[in-house]
């Protein structure tokens, strides 16, 4: 059924734009019916709770050198899940790691680049046939390089995004973020094109993380970046446009809370698999 302009959302957050990508149900399940995941109850902390942990023990290390060591911070962030055996077995080893990883890497790139920014909030507005859209993002990093030009990091826990998706537009994030800070969009951070996408892997693997960078063409791919936003954006404000589930089946979405509604698993195995209806 057709679904109003005035039902369809006006404010996607990056990662959410991925899935308008991936998997438009996604986005029609949470943002138009109002629909959201239920975690287990007493559930154990799993992949992307040890991503957040990460994430706010490096937030607060860098926004306050010199109060603590990494391990300090960390310890305070991790707090009562450390008293969980598999956090302590697994989790903290690899965060050790990954903090001595990361304080050797970050003590060479600041010869190279000022931190402009850690955990900053964006938002960038177009407009569009339904009035005003917002795409908003949260940088985990933003450097100011001393060559020129800003560097859109981004940490990962898991696997990276290929070069293949971030040019396809199939994992967007880095590429939004870099669209929104050429607008100004980062409070506190000054308009200036994007010189440089990185990935900084923080598994607590052999070395503890490694800097992947996607070899892209960084001003191509921001160029394409917002113009898809632009095209995206207007095909969604029309009230025909269908929600539809895994349109490219390839390139379903990575964490598929929605999969269920949409009965992909009995749509998908029957004749006109794949078409996303």
């Amino acid at each position: 059924l057709p679904v109003a302009a005035a039902m369809r959302p006006r404010t996607l957050a990056a990662t959410r734009i991925e899935d308008w990508v991936r998997d438009p149900y996604a986005v029609y399940a949470k943002s138009v019916l109002n629909l959201s995941r239920l975690d287990d109850v007493d559930a154990d902390p799993d992949a992307a709770d040890r991503g957040r942990l990460i994430h706010n023990a490096i937030d607060q290390f860098l926004r306050a050198v010199g109060n603590g060591p990494l391990l300090q911070v960390g310890g305070q962030t991790f707090g009562p899940v450390l008293a969980r055996p598999d956090v302590r077995a697994f989790w903290w080893p690899r965060f050790r790691r990954a903090a001595a990883w990361f304080v050797a890497t970050e003590r060479v790139r600041r010869a190279n680049a000022t931190l402009a920014g850690s955990e900053v909030e964006g938002v960038r507005e177009f407009a569009a046939p339904a009035g005003r859209f917002t795409v908003t993002a949260r940088a985990d990093r933003i450097d100011r390089l001393h060559g020129g030009g800003l560097a859109i990091v981004d940490y990962k826990t898991g696997a990276p995004p290929t070069k293949t998706d971030i040019e396809t537009g199939f994992a967007p994030q880095l590429a939004i973020e870099a669209v929104i800070a050429e607008a100004g969009g980062f409070p506190g951070i000054a308009a200036e094109p994007a010189a440089e996408l990185a990935i900084w892997v923080l598994n607590g693997l052999r070395d503890g993380g490694e800097v992947k960078n996607p070899g892209v063409d960084v001003p191509a791919v921001v160029t394409a970046t917002l113009a898809g936003l632009e095209r995206l954006i207007a095909a969604f404000d029309d009230p025909a446009m269908p929600y539809l589930s895994r349109p490219r089946p390839d390139h379903g979405p990575k964490f598929p809370d929605y999969d269920h509604l949409a009965r992909v698993q009995e749509w998908s195995a029957g004749p006109g698999a794949g078409d996303g209806q």
